[in-house]
């Protein structure tokens, strides 16, 4: 079913409201709130697992990019089934469930004293990273007017992004101060507070007592377009995430986290003065957009080769991240009906965890050829790919509609 024929807005043209329902609302705000928690935890341990896995563990790039990346092989095959969970039995189940999960996992890095545990231990995380998310995204949805979806995926994503931000702004000091099982102690505390602030949330998605309801399908056509581009960019931020706290070093810098607050500012300033963007030019336009700019980014980077190229790649990088998320979210969640939401986002981010573990793994390969700009460099070819699929397919779709 297309996006018209469903009685959802097209792709670029958002419908003119008169009338703005509320949209901060206390089981919003709550379900926000955790999933900064969580971010926060899983923040703090972006630019200290590549350099736990170089340093003490002795592993090579190619190390860093398994390590980083194996997550996303348990995240990848159960967020569809954890979207499906959802549109059964509620949304409490994933979230509560997901972030203790995860603040375990984590908490057994500290004994993982070489590769095979510690990558046992990240395959566990992406089982409760890919219920969580799924969880929080279906819910804060749930709570949501439809005539405000894009916005609200925009100041969802917050909270991801001001995690991210101030995760590793944590973490680097405590490394320097207490080490690396200081680290992971306060991601995993982090996680634990995630998991306490949805416990007595709204269990909203859950499925009425004797309600004849069908589940929605396993894998959701209406998120597979908006997936494959995703997947296309994920691959460049997976080399962003894996490669520039060594990339940084490299340079001189004493580490990554200025980089990843940087980054992680730009994506806040843009998407909270932004929130209505992906609502107002159409998610599609938004997208497009933010495809070419993130590929600049990830080209200076590429080419620059100083501190100064390292900083002005990642800030324009973050521009075009910012919106992409959302835009793409938004473009599959209004081609599908309402019950089917939580089916929706575990099939979309499902690509997400499919290309972020292909691609840190495949191009720390890259990097142990060509260097960590070599993996920059690829991740925007690749990129480039997803916005090619991205064209074809919107000119298919505005063909049919002049005919």
């Amino acid at each position: 079913m297309k996006p018209a024929e469903a009685g959802r807005p097209s792709p670029d043209h958002a419908p003119p409201t008169t009338e703005r329902p509320p949209l901060l609302t206390a089981p919003f705000v709550r379900i926000w709130l955790s999933t900064l928690a969580y971010f926060i935890g899983i923040g703090a341990t972006l630019p200290i697992l590549p350099r736990y896995v170089k340093g003490p563990l002795g592993g090579t790039s190619f190390s860093v990019g398994l390590v980083v990346g194996s997550f996303s092989l348990t995240a990848f095959f159960l967020r569809p089934l954890a979207g499906r969970l959802g549109d059964r039995r509620g949304r409490r189940l994933l979230t509560v469930g997901g972030a203790s999960v995860v603040a375990l996992s984590i908490a057994g890095y500290t004994v993982s004293a070489s590769l095979p545990p510690l990558i046992g231990f990240r395959l566990l995380t992406g089982a409760g990273e890919a219920f969580f998310f799924t969880g929080s995204a279906s819910a804060i949805n749930d709570v949501t007017p439809d005539e405000r979806r894009g916005e609200t995926v925009s100041l969802f994503s917050l909270a991801l992004y001001v995690g991210l931000a101030v995760g590793p702004l944590l973490a680097e000091p405590i490394l320097g101060h207490g080490g690396y099982h200081h680290v992971w102690w306060m991601a995993a505390a982090a996680s634990a507070v995630a998991a306490a602030l949805v416990l007595w949330a709204p269990n909203t998605g859950a499925r009425e007592e004797g309600a004849e309801r069908s589940p929605g399908p396993l894998v959701n056509r209406a998120a597979l377009m908006p997936g494959i581009v995703l997947s296309s960019n994920v691959w460049g931020f997976s080399a962003f995430v894996s490669f520039v706290p060594l990339y940084a070093l490299q340079l001189g810098l004493s580490g990554s986290r200025y980089v990843f607050l940087g980054y992680a500012l730009i994506i806040i300033a843009v998407r909270g003065l932004g929130a209505r963007l992906p609502d107002r030019l159409g998610e599609a336009r938004t997208s497009r957009f933010s495809i070419i700019v993130s590929i600049v980014g990830l080209t200076v980077m590429a080419t620059w080769h100083a501190v100064a190229g390292l900083y002005a790649g990642a800030v324009i990088f973050a521009v075009g991240q910012a919106l992409l998320f959302p835009g793409l979210m938004t473009l599959a969640i209004r081609s599908a009906p309402p019950e089917e939401l939580g089916s929706v986002v575990g099939t979309f981010t499902a690509f997400f965890d499919l290309s972020y573990g292909l691609g840190a793994v495949s191009l720390g390969a890259v990097a142990s050829v060509f260097g960590y700009r070599g993996a920059f460099a690829m991740g925007a070819m690749i990129a480039a790919v997803g916005l090619a699929l991205l064209l074809i397919r919107q000119a298919r779709e505005r063909s049919r509609t002049v005919e």
